[in-house]
Parts: C-alpha cells; sequence; structure tokens
C-alpha cells in the first residue's frame, strides 16, 4: 500500500494530538530528501520526520536518530533561518490529496509575525518539501525542479507556489454514496470498479480500493457488476470513509508468509486474516517499524552503488588482464620446443644443407629418435638457425616469467577487490561505506575530490564487538582497512586470530588477556568468522586460526592481505541465531 491519502490523515490526526502549539527547537537534514524537526510540546520533545524519498516518502514522529552531515545542507540552512523557535500553528490536507501543509507562525526579519509553510508532497518519485513565506513565495525546496524536467510546474526559489494538478479527482470525504455510484456506471467487473475507484477520488491506493469492493461483494475478481452490485459498493465506500471522519483508526501491519512487514493499514481490512495483522498503539510507531529497514536498505544501496560499480569494473578489468598473461603464459611454454630445435640443429649442423626450407632431424632426447620437423629460413646458416630459435627461447623464458608474475599480482587484486565488495555488501552506516571509499581512494581506484574547506573529523565506526560463551571478547572488523587496525595494531601476540579459508572476510580476534581459550569460545569465533564471510550462506565452511604473532603482512601488501602460518583449522555452518546470541554492540 503506498502512503495514500487514509494513512496521511490518521498521521495528520496524531500531529494535531502532539504537535500542534509547539515550538521548532532544532533542525535537522541528515539525508539529502529528509528532514528532522525536533518540536517541543508540552514539555516533551518530539522528532517529527519528513522524507521525499523516491521510494519511501512519509511523515510521522520518530525515535530513530540519524548522524548528520558535518555540513549542513542549504535547505536545512533555510529552514533553521525561517523556522527555528517557530510555533506550528496548524496542519491541513487540502482535499484529501497526499499533501500536508504544516504552517508555522515566525517572526520575520523586522520583528512582525509571519506564518511560513512547509508543503509535504508524498507522491513517489516526485515526493517534495517546500517551505513557503507568507506570500506564497518558494524560500527553497529539498528537490529543485526546473523547466528542464517539468513543465507543469517549477518548484524553485523564488517562483509561487502552484499545487501537483488533481487530475480532477474528487474528495472522498465529501462525496455521497450517488457520487461513488456515478463513477461506477461504466464499470463491468470487480478489479475495474477498484481501478474506477483509485482514478475517481484523491488518497486511494490499490489496497484501499480493493478492500472496498471485497467488503462489498466478498471479491474482487467479479466478471460482471450490476446495479445491485454498484449500490453495494457505494454503501461500502461510504462506511470505509464514514469510519475515517470519525478517526476510527486503530493502524497495523500486514505482516506477509515469512512474518516480515508486507503492508501498513489505518485499520483492519476484511480482506486480511487477524492472524497476519500485528496492531499498533500509534502511526508513528507503525510507519518507523515499517519504514526503518526498508528505507535503511533502500538508502545504504543507493549509496554504494557507484562504489559496487567501480569495484565491478575493475574486477572486470582484471579478469580480462588475467585471461591475457594466461595466454601469454601458455605461448611462452613453447619456448622448450624452440631451445630443442635449437639443439638438434647444431647437433646435426654439418648435415644441414644451406638455403633448406626445413629439415627433419632426429630427436635424441627420444629414446625411438623420432623425427623432428624444424622450419628454417633459406636466407640463414643453419647455424644462424640455430642461434634464432635460442633467441626465441631466451624471449619466451623472459615473458614466461613476467607472465607468470604478473598472473601472481592480478590474482592478488582480484582478491582484494573480492574483499572490498565482500567489506561493501556488509556495510550498515555512512562511516562504514565513507572508509570503504576512502580505501579506494589511497589505492588509486577513485578520484579524490579537492575539500574546498576544511571538513570537521569524520565519524568513524569502532569494529563489531561479541562476548562468548566463556566472557572472552571477540572483535570483528568492518573492512580490509579495520582487519589491518584489528591484527596489527590493536591484538597482542597471545590473541587468537581467525578468517575464513581462501575467501573475502573479516579479520576475527579472541582477547585473550593471557587465558587458554576453550573449544566452545574458538567454535564461536569461528562462526562470526565464516558469517562476516563470503562464505555465509555455505555450510561446513573451514576456518583458519592461529595466535596473532603467526600473522604478518608482507611489505606493499594491500589492506586486508595477510600470511600466516603454523594454523589449525575449524569447520562451521554460520546462522544468524548464534551471531545475534553474542552480538554485545554495533558502534
Amino acid at each position: 500500500m503506498a502512503f495514500d491519502g487514509i494513512l496521511l490523515n490518521g498521521v495528520l490526526d496524531e500531529l494535531e494530538r502532539n504537535l500542534l502549539n509547539g515550538r521548532v527547537d532544532k533542525i535537522y537534514q541528515p539525508e539529502k530528501d529528509e528532514i528532522h524537526l525536533i518540536i517541543r510540546n508540552n514539555q516533551s520533545n518530539f522528532r517529527l520526520l519528513i522524507s521525499a524519498s523516491a521510494n519511501f516518502p512519509r511523515i510521522h514522529l520518530t525515535n530513530i536518530v540519524k548522524s548528520n552531515p558535518t555540513v549542513p545542507p542549504m535547505f536545512c540552512m533555510a529552514a533553521r533561518k525561517h523556522l527555528d523557535g517557530s510555533r506550528l500553528i496548524s496542519l491541513e490536507q487540502p482535499g484529501f490529496e497526499r499533501i500536508l501543509i504544516l504552517s508555522f507562525e515566525a517572526l520575520n526579519e523586522f520583528g512582525d509575525k509571519a506564518v511560513k509553510k512547509l508543503y509535504v508532497e508524498i507522491m513517489g518519485r516526485h515526493s517534495n518539501i517546500v517551505l513557503v513565506d507568507d506570500n506564497n513565495r518558494i524560500l527553497d525546496s529539498i528537490k529543485h525542479v526546473g523547466g528542464n524536467v517539468s513543465r507543469v510546474r517549477e518548484v524553485l526559489p523564488g517562483r509561487n507556489y502552484i499545487f501537483p494538478p488533481s487530475h480532477d479527482k474528487l474528495d472522498p470525504m465529501t462525496a455521497d454514496r450517488q457520487t461513488v455510484m456515478d463513477s461506477l456506471k461504466s464499470v463491468n467487473s470487480g478489479s475495474q470498479a477498484a481501478s474506477t475507484l483509485m482514478s475517481a477520488f484523491t488518497g486511494i491506493s490499490r489496497t484501499t480500493a480493493e478492500e472496498i469492493v471485497h467488503s462489498a461483494l466478498g471479491t474482487v475478481s467479479t466478471e460482471s457488476l450490476s446495479k445491485d452490485d454498484s449500490l453495494l459498493i457505494a454503501d461500502s465506500f461510504e462506511y470505509f470513509f464514514a469510519r475515517v471522519k470519525s478517526k476510527g483508526f486503530a493502524p497495523c501491519i500486514l505482516l506477509s508468509a515469512d512474518s516480515s512487514p508486507a503492508d501498513i493499514l489505518p485499520f483492519e481490512y476484511s480482506r486480511f486474516a487477524d492472524s497476519n495483522i500485528r496492531y499498533y498503539k500509534s502511526f508513528s510507531e507503525a510507519l518507523d517499524d515499517f519504514y526503518s529497514i526498508k528505507d535503511s536498505a533502500d538508502r545504504i544501496l543507493q549509496r554504494t552503488s557507484n562504489l559496487h560499480r567501480t569495484i565491478k569494473n575493475n574486477l572486470e578489468r582484471c579478469e580480462k588482464k588475467l585471461a591475457l598473461h594466461l595466454k601469454e603464459l601458455d605461448e611462452a611454454r613453447s619456448g622448450d620446443t624452440y631451445r630443442l630445435y635449437g639443439e638438434l640443429i647444431t647437433a646435426n649442423i654439418h648435415n644441414i644443407p644451406s638455403g633448406s626450407n626445413e629439415v627433419s632431424l632426429p630427436n635424441y632426447y627420444d629414446p625411438d629418435n623420432t623425427l623432428v620437423s624444424i622450419h628454417l629460413d633459406p636466407g640463414k646458416t643453419p647455424s644462424q638457425n640455430a642461434q634464432a630459435y635460442f633467441r626465441l627461447f631466451a624471449k619466451t623464458k623472459t615473458i614466461k616469467e613476467k607472465a607468470a608474475a604478473l598472473i601472481h599480482d592480478t590474482r592478488t587484486e582480484i582478491e582484494y577487490l573480492e574483499s572490498l565488495s565482500e567489506s561493501l555488501s556488509r556495510a550498515t552506516n555512512e562511516a562504514e561505506i565513507q572508509e570503504i571509499a576512502d580505501e579506494l581512494a589511497r589505492e588509486g581506484y577513485i578520484k579524490i575530490r579537492a575539500a574546498k574547506k576544511p571538513e570537521k573529523q569524520k565519524a568513524t565506526v569502532k569494529p563489531h564487538r561479541f562476548i562468548s560463551s566463556d566472557g572472552f571478547v571477540i572483535l570483528v572488523g568492518r573492512n580490509n582497512t579495520q582487519n589491518d587496525m584489528l591484527t596489527l595494531r590493536l591484538s597482542q601476540n597471545n590473541d587468537i586470530w581467525l578468517h575464513a579459508k581462501a575467501v573475502p572476510g573479516s579479520h576475527v580476534i579472541i582477547k585473550t588477556e593471557g587465558k587458554s581459550v576453550p573449544d566452545t569460545t574458538l567454535i564461536e569465533a569461528a562462526t562470526l568468522a565464516a558469517y562476516h564471510s563470503k562464505a555465509k550462506l555455505s555450510e561446513n565452511v573451514p576456518v583458519d586460526y592461529c595466535p596473532v604473532k603467526n600473522v604478518k603482512k608482507p611489505s606493499g601488501a594491500k589492506p586486508g592481505m595477510v600470511i600466516y602460518n603454523n594454523y589449525k583449522t575449524l569447520y562451521v555452518t554460520p546462522t544468524e541465531e548464534a551471531v545475534s546470541r553474542l552480538k554485545v554492540s554495533n558502534n
């Protein structure tokens, strides 16, 4: 279900009860398309989340606190300038559209009271947050929309605010039974009836339209629709919106077969079994629960897509290089044949007539003395032909040595890039992603942008921290940079180092504190190493372990790349349950 007009109406009622007449205390913009207003009302602080995300636009109260950029974006600065200290005096949903208007009373530059408004447009990829002054002139918007993007309406500072086109839809809150009947005149089936309700009235999603039809007819898949059916649908429509008008909301989430959130509803819908419904005290709690994981995953995907593409492109480049080097090596292996030709010509030099194009000579390395056909350059003497073959042999020997070294280097780079890809796939926040981006820049895979102004110290993340059943601290690196820091700087010689065998993954350290490590802790640490590796979904994953003193970093090796000796191997099957039992903190 989209964040439709009905959900927005329920949120509006909730925001009026909690925020009306409250004062804006702080304003943050943690995402490029999302702002948070801290509003103090009735001696409590409320965090109002407003998002114009293309995939998950919404507005509701939230308990989720996000990190903010070191330099506030322009829209955040404009909102602070005009709304800091202002009082929220009204909230309005015009025509049951997916638009919420927040009006704030603030002082203008002359010290007089003036009303500034935030237009929150919940419209999929066209969603926006627009700040206007008391003359309805746009002060700024979180997304600028110029004439090259939309010929219908420009959303730019200095322009007058114009509502998005309504497509002549009707307000369902004011529609009577006859209006609904009239909209269904040309409809032939239940599915067409649902589509018609969506297109005729504002703020109705498909899920809601199908619920109205289903409540009337017991199904949506009717092949025909009689006049009586239309009357039943009109009655169902009227009953549904009577409940909305009376604020008879009971926010709930529809669960899928695996109990994950599948949809969010303003109250129970008759189409769905009550066992698949999870109820909430407020829309904000339901929306926080529904969107937190989905929105976080979507934003992580957006932020990592370019880095994934960079890694993928470089992996493809390396694979092509490796194929060429392997081909060169295979061709260079013919060098032994050139040496044989040179030796056979030298051994039979007096029996080869000058000017010959080809000669067949017995191979004295073969017990049967089989004849070997050798091509000759008739313009050269037999001795010169022999020397030519020896030179070819020397050349192929050099090529073979260089190809072998290049193959080793290319395979090492492939291994390194795969480790970066694995770390990136496990990144869960901006700081982790930034660490990987910085590493890619240091290694020359992406360009470092010149900073216009000195930045504040970047946010850092700590390794994952776990406690074993026996009370030992287990640390897990999040990326190659952390792996190096964990193994080479934060560990003692008698700590235990673990890593999934022959696959990209995290370095894992058991802090021994000089104590003997029980098998239970070893198995749990090995499980963490397997879980935080490319073999996460595999069974019986081999995990190597040894004291940290046996782990070395070769000179010039890339981040996260080490060698180790005198190790042992455990076989474990990683599971989400085993990891969740051990986790202590995820800084």
